[in-house]
């Protein structure tokens, strides 16, 4: 009799199951479902998931290859989460084996075993307590011995408390100093009291306390009104129910600050899991998660993929935030597959914003999402008064008009902090001769250079290209090479010259790449009067009591913008930093610097609020047929020269055409579908490729995927899909 087969889904870019044959001298079950199976594909090894067993077939396919070895004991991928992720696999039309290994820590993709949870502690040998003085003062071995000789102390204390700890550990482990004992985990107890919630929280709270089963919410509250003293309620219930609790965050610099307000008021361990972490700490979070043990997880997107054997809560903090959407590979949307494993393990999912995205609010207005509201500031502090301040010719130094640093210098001197927001890194957008007006360009992309340390370094924020920026130009061999335009290494350096008696900290991406760098950067200046000078890293729910004044430069760009989406981005980014102000007993401030003092979008921010323009931008966008009122899928190609990707698209567009075509009659004329004609993107070439793409567009999702479904085999098929990379976009936030 012909043995059973094992069907694998395995990480390739093809649209198709493989089988194998089983391993030698093992016979298959049902129960293999859901297992890790390494097997050989080509000449190489790969790890995949077990998706069925075929039952013995006597017309197999000659030459079958038997999988090498079933790696799990038990099923790793089951139930809820197996499901949930062939679901994601269906809508993003992806390959279920690239979808599940997404799924999956780095190491367990590559077939490593589930590590090792057990709590684990550290503590000084009799000769590691009697010879201790013989360390070197001062360095690592020596500062953990101290601690150590205080008692034993936590991995997850020494991790808190030193970088690198592990290698100092591990010296005086060799030495005979320290060892490593097994501990039994214990909950921290809170430290920290619940403040009284105001009416609005707590009609929240009680919704929230009161659901059984899923549940979507919209949590809507301006800045400082107190959405995370929500969360931590509808948690602590959820820990005392026994259940566990996801909380996503769009930024890892939210991540520290989360988690200390989190550990200070819940009585459970809070696990972090982000792309900060190296791959042994994010396999042993989702490890513990899996076996239960990790009843709190806080975790940027990739988190939304967490197992929750016990699930009781989903929360998404600022579910408007783009960072949610996974840009490359798999592109997911971490909210929105949080909304559907919601519904899957039948648990309420919260997402809260105080800009909260159209797409939510559409729902609202549809009757599918219960709609919570905080309309007043938590404790005693009121909302920032906002400022338009019109800078045309006005003498700006770095961005800044005389006005706004005479405001800066009041407000540092009254013992206040300032948040000077500029949403571009490097110190100037683009380097240029004055006398010819040559201008620094990226040999890789179709964007200039941004202008680093000064000017003495130029770097392409796209590809990752850097050079050192010419002495003289290239094309006139002029010296009056100009950095022109401003980033926030630009107006650091300003800043730090006008206010030289004060901390001057500069928070992008450039100052906060290292390990809880946000954090060590927001410890240096603590409460004492100081200026923060920022991107859209400080517009995200920090909590900064002594922010008295916030300036906003640049705007401009947002308001003219060809994105649909531009002023929802704008908007959303205006409230949300100038919520930084005035969040505690001093009041706020907010000034918006701008050339076009009298666009209609910023009166209607300041008159009616985000209520007000959302309601008015909604309106716009059902007359436009613009999402929410319609869904869009993008096929993107990029290849060597701008004829490859176009040939592609074409046949692409062509093949779907053909699909289209053979739609039922009814189908296709009740609900069109509208297939556009291909071209370059907004940006035709990045990191040495050039780009088009295709747009696709339907008033209803059903024919829309019912059409991608039948036309992607053919896509795949075409000659031209073999020249050109391409990736099918649904839901794409960004059409660049």
């Amino acid at each position: 009799m012909p043995p059973a087969l094992l069907r694998v889904a395995l990480p390739v870019p093809l649209p198709r199951m493989f089988d194998y044959l089983p391993p030698p001298e093992r016979m298959p079950a049902s129960d293999d479902i859901g297992r890790r199976v390494r097997v050989p594909f080509g000449t190489r090894e790969l790890v995949g998931i077990v998706m069925d067993v075929v039952s013995p077939v006597s017309d197999a396919p000659p030459g079958l290859r038997p999988a090498l070895e079933i790696l799990d004991a038990a099923p790793l991928l089951d139930g809820e989460l197996a499901e949930s992720l062939q679901w994601l696999a269906r809508y993003t039309h992806e390959p279920p084996g690239e979808v599940f290994a997404t799924a999956l820590p780095t190491s367990i993709r590559h077939g490593d075993a589930l590590p090792d949870t057990q709590a684990w502690s550290w503590q000084l040998t009799a000769e590691g307590a009697a010879r201790r003085a013989q360390l070197r003062q001062g360095s690592r071995p020596c500062q953990i011995a101290e601690w150590l000789a205080a008692g034993p102390a936590a991995e997850d204390t020494l991790a808190a408390r030193m970088e690198k700890w592990r290698e100092a550990v591990r010296g005086l482990h060799k030495r005979g100093f320290a060892e490593r004992v097994a501990t039994v985990a214990t909950a921290p107890s809170a430290t920290a009291a619940a403040p009284l919630l105001n009416p609005e929280q707590q009609t929240a709270v009680d919704a929230l306390v009161a659901t059984d089963g899923f549940a979507p919410f919209l949590l809507e509250g301006i800045t400082g009104s107190g959405k995370t003293e929500v969360y931590l309620h509808a948690i602590a219930h959820c820990l005392a129910r026994g259940r566990q609790a996801l909380v996503l965050v769009p930024e890892i610099g939210l991540t520290p600050q989360m988690l200390a307000r989190f550990r200070t008021r819940l009585g459970a361990t809070v696990h972090a899991l982000h792309s900060g972490l190296n791959d042994a700490e994010r396999a042993r979070v989702w490890a513990a998660a899996r076996r239960g043990e990790a009843r709190v997880i806080v975790g940027t997107r990739s988190a939304v993929f967490t197992p929750l054997p016990e699930a009781g809560l989903i929360v998404i903090d600022e579910e408007h935030d783009g960072s949610y959407k996974q840009q490359d590979g798999i592109r997911y949307h971490a909210r929105d597959f949080a909304l559907v494993r919601g519904k899957a393990l039948a648990v309420p999912v919260v997402m809260g914003s105080a800009t909260p995205s159209l797409e939510s609010l559409h729902n609202v207005r549809q009757g599918r999402y219960r709609h919570l509201r905080l309309r007043m500031r938590a404790g005693d502090a009121l909302p920032p008064r906002v400022r338009i301040l019109d800078v045309r010719k006005r003498p700006l130094q770095a961005g800044l008009a005389p006005e706004t640093l005479d405001a800066i210098g009041r407000a540092v001197a009254t013992g206040g902090q300032v948040l000077v927001f500029k949403n571009r890194r490097g110190y100037a957008p683009v380097l240029m001769c004055h006398d010819c007006g040559w201008n620094a360009q990226c040999p890789r992309c179709d964007t200039p250079l941004t202008v680093h340390d000064n000017g003495r370094r130029l770097l392409c924020h796209h590809c990752g290209h850097r050079q050192q920026a010419p002495e003289a130009c290239p094309d006139c061999e002029s010296l009056a090479l100009q950095p022109q335009g401003v980033g926030t290494e630009r107006l650091e350096e300003l800043l730090a010259r006008h206010f030289d008696t004060v901390p001057v900290l500069r928070i992008d991406r450039g100052t906060t790449q290292r390990r809880d760098g946000l954090a060590k950067l927001l410890d240096r200046i603590g409460e004492q009067p100081g200026i923060l000078v920022g991107t859209q890293i400080l517009a995200k729910g920090h909590d900064l009591p002594n922010l008295t004044l916030v300036v906003v430069v640049g705007i401009d760009e947002g308001l003219f913008s060809s994105d649909f989406r531009a002023h929802e981005k704008l908007a959303q980014q205006l409230l949300q930093v100038a919520g930084r102000a005035g969040r505690s007993q001093r009041p706020g401030e907010v000034w918006w610097q701008t050339h076009h003092p009298d666009h209609p979008l910023l009166h209607q921010l300041i008159g009616g609020g985000y209520p007000a323009f959302a309601g008015s931008e909604l309106a716009q966008r059902q007359a436009a047929g613009f999402p929410p009122f319609s869904h869009l899928a993008l096929l993107r190609a990029e290849a060597r020269d701008m004829d490859t990707a176009q040939a592609f698209l074409r046949a692409a567009r062509q093949a779907l055409e053909t699909s289209l075509a053979s739609m039922p009659a009814g189908c296709r004329d009740e609900n069109p579908v509208t297939i556009y004609d291909p071209i370059p993107a907004p940006m035709p070439k990045r990191a040495g490729l050039y780009r088009a793409q295709l747009l696709l567009s339907a008033a209803q999702r059903p024919p829309l995927h019912s059409l991608l479904d039948m036309a992607l085999l053919p896509i795949h098929a075409l000659p031209q899909a073999r020249k050109a990379r391409w990736s099918l976009d649904i839901d794409p936030v960004d059409l660049y």
